[in-house]
C-alpha cells in the first residue's frame, strides 16, 4: 500500500529522508509513522529504511522516549492492580544459554512478588524462552490475559508470549529487523523491549543486559549505553528500573539448546546446577525482590530446600506442562574432543551459540520449526584443567547432516593455554545502572 493517501499526515519517504541525513524526527512524525506503519499504510521496505537509517544514526533520548510511547500507544496496557502481591519483572537481551528465566520466576515468585515474565522466541544465535519451556510436553505459551491474571494470584509466576494486543507495532518491526540486519541498532533494542514492558504494568523491572561475543552488545560501552537507555525510558514512564550488565562471553552454565537447557534449569531449582546459572539467578532474584519492596530476604535458601521447585512445578503444570515427564532428547550425538593439554583459557559464546543453531535449536527465518533435544552440552568452561582426546562438547541433533556446518562454527572457539597459566575467570555481573 502506498503511504501517497491523500488523508495522510506525513509521507513515509520524507521521515526516512530526515533520519538518513541525521535529522532528529518530531514527535508529530514518530506518532505518525509507528501508527501508519502498524496500520500497513507505511510499507515493510520503507520501515526496513527507516529502521536502517536509526541504526547508522542514531536517536536523541527524546525520540527513543516518543518512539516507545508511540509503539505502547498501538495497543493496550495490561493492569496488575487487582493483584494482593507487587509484580517485578526481568528482561535479558538475551545470549547463549541463557535458561534464567526458568529458575528465577519461580524462584521470585516464592517470596510473594508476583513475576508476569512475557517472554519471546529465539532470535538468531541466541535462544527464546518460550522455545526452551515447548521442549515441555503439554506446556502451551500462549494465555489470556485472564489466564495469565489468574495464574499470578494463584501461582505467582507465569511466563507465557505476549499477548497480540501489547505493543503490537513492536511485533511487526521486531520481526523486521530481525531479517534486516537492523537487530543491533541501540535505540531500537531499547524501544522495542521496553515498549513490551510499560505495557505489560509491572511495577518492577530488572534488566540484564548482556555483553561480549555471545552478545548483541560485543562492547562494554555498547551494553553501558544500552543499559542506561533503558534505565532512563522505565524511570520516565513510572516503573522502578535497574540493570545488571552481564558477561556473555562465555555461555551461561553447561548447555544451549532447548530441552538440555529446561534439563540443567531444573537442577538449580534442585539446588545445584552451574555455579554462574546459580550466581545470575541470585543476583538477579535480589534485585527483583528489593526493587518490590522485599530487600532482605534469603533467597539461596529457597533455591537449597526447594520452595522454588516447588512453584516450578505448579507454574508448569497451570500451563497443561507435565514438570516430571521426560524430556526429549535429540536422535544422535556427536563429540568435540580437546586438541591439546592444558587449562580451557576461553569458550566463545558466539561459536557455542551459532553451532546449537546450526544443529536445530534455533532459527534462521521466524517460520521456522525448532528442534526439542537438539544443542550443545559442555564439559568443560575457562578455567578447567582439559586433557587433549576428552570430549570437550557433546552435539545434539535430531538431523546429522547438520553436524559438519556446527562443527565449522566450534573451529576456533576455544583456547588452551599450559596448565601453569591460570587463566582468571571475571565476574559475571560486571556493573549495576539504577535512576
Amino acid at each position: 500500500m502506498s503511504s501517497h493517501s491523500t488523508a495522510e499526515l506525513f509521507d513515509a519517504v520524507d521521515i526516512i529522508a530526515t533520519k538518513r541525513d541525521r535529522g532528529v524526527l518530531s514527535d508529530a512524525q514518530i506518532d505518525w509513522v509507528i501508527d501508519a506503519y502498524t496500520r500497513g499504510v507505511v510499507a515493510e521496505e520503507q520501515m526496513s529504511a527507516l529502521a536502517m537509517a536509526i541504526l547508522l544514526n542514531g536517536m536523541s533520548r527524546p525520540e527513543i522516549a516518543r518512539w516507545t510511547h508511540a509503539m505502547i500507544a498501538t495497543g493496550e496496557r495490561m493492569d496488575f492492580s487487582s493483584l494482593s502481591q507487587p509484580t517485578s519483572d526481568k528482561h535479558s537481551t538475551g545470549g547463549v544459554g541463557d535458561k534464567i528465566t526458568l529458575p528465577l520466576a519461580p524462584l521470585v515468585a516464592t517470596f510473594g512478588v508476583a513475576v508476569p515474565q512475557l517472554s519471546g522466541r529465539g532470535l538468531g544465535h541466541t535462544g527464546g524462552t518460550l522455545d526452551k519451556l515447548e521442549a515441555i510436553p503439554g506446556w502451551r505459551a500462549a494465555l489470556s490475559n485472564a489466564e495469565m491474571l489468574a495464574q499470578l494470584d494463584d501461582v505467582g509466576a507465569v511466563i507465557c508470549q505476549a499477548g497480540s494486543g501489547l505493543a503490537p507495532a513492536d511485533r511487526k518491526l521486531y520481526a523486521l529487523r530481525d531479517v534486516t540486519g537492523t537487530v543491533e541498532s541501540i535505540p531500537l533494542i531499547a524501544s522495542s523491549i521496553m515498549s513490551k514492558k510499560i505495557a505489560e504494568g509491572t511495577g518492577a523491572l530488572v534488566l540484564d543486559v548482556k555483553v561480549g561475543s555471545g552478545a548483541f552488545m560485543k562492547e562494554l560501552d555498547d551494553a553501558r549505553e544500552l543499559a542506561r537507555t533503558m534505565v532512563d525510558l522505565g524511570t520516565d514512564a513510572g516503573v522502578r528500573t535497574v540493570a545488571l550488565i552481564t558477561d556473555m562471553s562465555t555461555p551461561l552454565g553447561l548447555t544451549a539448546g532447548n530441552a538440555l537447557e529446561v534439563r540443567e534449569s531444573v537442577e538449580v531449582l534442585a539446588g545445584g546446577g552451574p555455579p554462574d546459572v546459580v550466581e545470575l539467578t541470585i543476583a538477579l532474584a535480589r534485585e527483583m525482590l528489593a526493587a518490590a519492596g522485599k530487600p532482605d530476604v534469603d533467597v539461596a535458601a529457597a533455591l537449597a530446600d526447594g520452595r522454588a521447585m516447588d512453584t516450578w512445578n505448579r507454574m508448569i503444570a497451570a500451563q497443561g506442562g507435565d514438570p516430571h515427564a521426560p524430556l526429549p532428547t535429540a536422535q544422535h550425538t556427536d563429540q568435540v574432543l580437546a586438541p591439546a593439554d592444558g587449562v580451557l583459557a576461553r569458550l566463545d559464546a558466539l561459536a557455542v551459540g551459532v553451532a546449537a543453531w546450526r544443529l536445530g535449536a534455533g532459527r534462521a527465518r521466524r517460520e521456522d520449526p525448532v528442534q526439542a533435544g537438539a544443542g550443545v552440552e559442555m564439559h568443560a568452561k575457562p578455567g578447567a584443567v582439559v586433557r587433549a582426546g576428552e570430549p570437550l562438547m557433546t552435539l545434539h541433533t535430531d538431523t546429522p547432516e547438520r553436524f559438519d556446518r556446527a562443527r565449522d562454527a566450534l573451529t576456533d572457539a576455544v583456547t588452551i593455554v599450559p596448565d601453569g597459566d591460570r587463566a582468571a575467570v571475571g565476574p559475571i555481573v560486571m556493573e549495576r545502572v539504577s535512576a
